[in-house]
């Protein structure tokens, strides 16, 4: 229970640096599902793509699975997090 779960997977890195894309994605090997609190540490140099290019590259990364209480905390602060986005404003308005 308070031992963290990890393990290493294969990935695809894409990167586009232009005027109508910039992107990172990371695509993980084998459907593997990241759930709140998790990490996933992609391993290698730091990818540097130029204006107006992208690049496609295989890597290898690491997953950490959170521990179930990290998990529940993630959650918390993604809802209070989520209620700063509210916006609930008081103002005099005529009456229709």
């Amino acid at each position: 229970m308070f031992a963290r779960h990890r393990f290493e997977t294969g990935c695809t890195v894409e990167v586009a640096h232009s005027f109508a894309h910039l992107h990172a994605h990371v695509a993980l090997d084998g459907d593997v599902a990241i759930g709140p609190g998790d990490r996933v540490q992609v391993h290698g140099s730091r990818i540097i793509v130029p204006f107006g290019g992208s690049l496609t590259e295989r890597r290898t990364a690491t997953v950490t699975r959170a521990l179930p209480w990290e998990r529940a905390l993630t959650r918390i602060k993604a809802k209070l997090a989520l209620t700063e986005l509210y916006e609930i404003g008081f103002s005099p308005g005529e009456n229709a």
